[in-house]
């Protein structure tokens, strides 16, 4: 009965969790009409701007510190910070409308700082397009981890590394290894 009950308890809270209704957006683990539905059950709304940060250790075996972040963006309605993978944690924010590049950079550079700050780790911080709509989330995603690998190779310097400045550099990457 308990093993019943703890796997009952267990789904609930995945069904009924928003940060994992997140991850499963931008992992593509959910199919386009489910997520208008489970976005209505979760009161999650669908149509406003956010942007998508993504934040990786330059050290490998060293983590970001969730906790640092979750303190820069308190408002758990509408901000989710998500620990993905070994070294990435993603930032998807909600901004105001009409926000652009640079809003998004400011945002990015604030993490940053903020992080260095700490004596954390060094990081660098990808970020996406702005995604209009929960469905571009994934599409934002992406861009924020190609920005990162594309950084590394052009950008060595820069800790911020937004996905629409990346120039030749991002044609370059999309290139295939023989070609180049």
């Amino acid at each position: 009965a308990t093993v019943a009950l703890n796997a009952a308890k267990s789904y609930y809270e995945e069904k009924h969790d928003r940060g994992s209704f997140i991850k499963d957006i931008i992992s593509d683990n959910i199919m386009l009409g489910d997520i208008y539905v489970r976005a209505k059950e979760l009161r999650v709304t669908a149509d406003v701007p956010r942007g998508v940060f993504v934040v990786r250790t330059l050290k490998k075996g060293e983590s970001v510190p969730t906790d640092v972040i979750q303190s820069l963006f308190p408002d758990r309605q509408n901000d989710f910070v998500l620990s993905i993978g070994e070294g990435d944690v993603v930032l998807i924010r909600q901004m105001p409308e009409g926000s652009g590049i640079k809003e998004l950079n400011k945002i990015a550079s604030s993490i940053e700082e903020a992080l260095r700050a700490g004596g954390e780790p060094t990081v660098v911080v990808g970020i996406g397009t702005v995604a209009t709509h929960l469905r571009d989330l994934a599409k934002s995603y992406k861009e924020a981890q190609i920005a990162i690998e594309v950084g590394k190779v052009f950008d060595t310097e820069k800790y911020v590394i937004n996905y629409e400045n990346l120039g030749i550099g991002r044609l370059i990457y999309q290139l295939p290894t023989t070609l180049c």
